[in-house]
């Protein structure tokens, strides 16, 4: 097994992260390289949906604007500026009073209530971890590097993507020169990948972004003597209490 990682001696096992091939099931490939580096970041964000499906079932939704006026009293206030007018038009001053007093009692309340707030889980996204792997030089740049980077970004990228489209291919697989699986799918996804940090692992992961800072250090050779690759790593499917049992080994 090809270990491709910077000179760390001295450094806790536990905090040096170890990056490998897996398959879809999290099952290490054989005869794959493993990269090795120490984390300067890393961080799981899990991400659950909860929403409140009741919320605008209550009155205010029919007519937002009468019942905010309503609950603030702004309405009261139309109305004794409206009164005078009234009165000279012929209005019974006691109606008047009769709805003013009606219409003062909502002031200061609302529709909102235990039922129309209540929360309701209506799922989750896959987990997303946040990592950035440190990688330096002690004495040759391009094998404790260039090359443990250059894997990571090789595992990120599609293995193939077919040079031809949809039309050629199906051309190709009617005069019997491409199977049609390669024709419709003609190219070929990124890898699946497995993380162990700390003692727990992550597998089956897949590479959402990976970072490559390209004004870090060189050497006189135009060889990165230092990078900092940030990368943004997520779990192939949402967690249960069971898959997260399973992912972090306990």
């Amino acid at each position: 097994m090809d270990i491709l990682s910077s000179t760390w001696d001295g450094l806790n096992e536990y905090l040096i992260a170890e990056f490998y091939e897996c398959d879809k099931n999290g099952d290490r490939v054989d005869d794959t390289p493993v990269v090795s580096a120490p984390l300067t970041e890393s961080n799981m964000d899990v991400t659950l949906n909860w929403q409140s499906p009741f919320e605008q079932t209550g009155p205010e939704s029919a007519s937002p604007t009468l019942f905010a006026m309503l609950q603030s009293g702004e309405i009261t206030n139309t109305i004794d500026a409206a009164a005078p007018i009234a009165n000279k038009l012929g209005a019974d001053s006691a109606a008047i009073s009769k709805a003013k007093q009606f219409v003062s009692s909502f002031e200061g309340r609302t529709g909102i209530t235990k039922l129309n707030s209540i929360q309701t889980f209506s799922g989750m996204a896959p987990v997303k971890i946040q990592v950035t792997a440190l990688f330096r030089a002690w004495s040759d740049a391009r094998e404790e590097v260039e090359k443990p980077v250059d894997q990571l970004m090789s595992w990120a990228l599609p293995v193939e993507l077919a040079p031809n489209g949809a039309v050629v291919n199906t051309l190709k697989a009617l005069n019997g020169d491409m199977k049609w699986s390669d024709a419709i799918l003609p190219s070929k996804s990124p890898c699946f990948i497995g993380m162990l940090y700390k003692g727990r692992t992550y597998s089956p992961l897949v590479i959402e972004s990976i970072g490559f800072p390209m004004s870090s250090p060189i050497t006189e050779d135009g060889i990165y003597a230092e990078l900092s690759v940030p990368m943004t790593l997520c779990t192939l499917m949402a967690l249960d209490r069971k898959d997260y049992k399973k992912l972090t080994n306990w």
